[in-house]
């Protein structure tokens, strides 16, 4: 019993809300950090959710949900996800020193947008704020209608792990994206390793039991003049490979909406990744994207022998098992080689 953390193998957009929506009935507890700039969709129930703020585990009834006080909001993005999930106080604790977003840091943001490629969402000019300890920087206990789901997020976390419990911290954005360790100026604001995560929703590094490092197979990055992506290739490439079409939903970011930029797998990429954030499995997602003949598969022994090379030579290069792998858009297209029947 204890945390387990979701994070981010590439550059986002690796398919974490499909994992944390699939493994959401493991968790009495979810917490997510990061900020409005992460989009993170799941296909459940014959719908596509698109989640910014509240954790994808919503999707499990029993599971309470926590926002860490490392996280800043946009507040119309909250309640919408509120409306859209019908959460209820029971089911949401918001820390109250989560950090505002307001109008002022979105425009703040404009020259990046053409700079760097940022989603302009003001998360950046919004933690600026906080670290400069501006007095009019604005947190969640400072609006009323917040006051509601309040409550000391970590706390909760904590007892819920000292009962015996689970706990889930779902990552945000990818290792490549890393404000420390990422292409320096085109990262994020913020760092985006597991020890972060921890940080950010207040639980201690010992508490860690698992470390689940998602990744895609052909690898994207927001569109845009969003930073270095080796071998680069277009949509086109993968879809004459592949023998089929790709949804256009698939190639468009969750936040910008944006024509996602895409390119061939890097192992060396990889193995920087598992090497430094240390994973103890690793969820692969796209593997219909290799050969369209594995979409909707539920069973390893069924993939095409180019898969399960892939495969292969994913758990050689980071030294870590592939546990999970993504065939498909809902969370139902999922071959789980922790289970026995694979």
């Amino acid at each position: 019993m204890g945390l387990t953390i979701l994070v981010g193998g590439q550059y986002g957009s690796e398919g974490k809300g499909k994992i944390s929506g699939y493994i959401a009935k493991e968790f009495q507890m979810a917490i997510r950090t990061g900020g409005p700039n992460a989009g993170h969709s799941l296909e459940y129930g014959g719908k596509i959710y698109a989640m910014r703020s509240v954790p994808c585990a919503f999707v499990n009834p029993s599971c309470l949900l926590g926002i860490g006080a490392g996280a800043v909001m946009d507040l119309e993005v909250l309640k919408r996800e509120i409306e859209m999930t019908s959460l209820t106080p029971n089911r949401l604790i918001i820390d109250p020193h989560v950090g505002m977003i307001e109008r002022k840091h979105k425009l703040a943001e404009e020259e990046l947008g053409k700079r760097i490629g940022s989603t302009m969402e003001g998360v950046g000019a919004a933690m600026s704020d906080r670290v400069l300890r501006k007095e009019d920087f604005k947190l969640a206990k400072d609006y009323p209608e917040l006051q509601k789901y309040l409550g000391d997020v970590a706390g909760k976390a904590n007892d819920v792990i000292d009962a015996g419990g689970n706990v889930f911290l779902e990552g945000t954005q990818g290792f490549g994206l890393s404000l420390y360790t990422g292409p320096f100026p085109f990262t994020t604001s913020r760092d985006t390793a597991p020890a972060a995560f921890c940080s950010e929703a207040g639980l201690s590094p010992r508490l860690v039991d698992q470390i689940i490092m998602v990744i895609r197979t052909f690898p994207i990055r927001v569109g845009g003049n969003s930073g270095p992506m080796k071998r680069e290739i277009t949509w086109e490439d993968i879809e004459k490979r592949r023998g089929e079409e790709i949804d256009n939903r698939e190639k468009i970011t969750t936040v910008t909406k944006r024509l996602r930029r895409v390119a061939e797998f890097d192992f060396d990429e990889i193995a920087r990744a598992a090497k430094i954030m240390r994973p103890t499995q690793i969820a692969v997602n796209f593997i219909d994207y290799i050969n369209i003949r594995d979409h909707g598969r539920k069973k390893f022994v069924d993939l095409s022998e180019e898969s399960k090379e892939f495969i292969s030579k994913v758990e050689k290069a980071t030294g870590t098992p592939v546990t999970l792998i993504g065939t498909g858009p809902t969370n139902d297209d999922i071959i789980d080689l922790r289970k026995k029947n694979i």
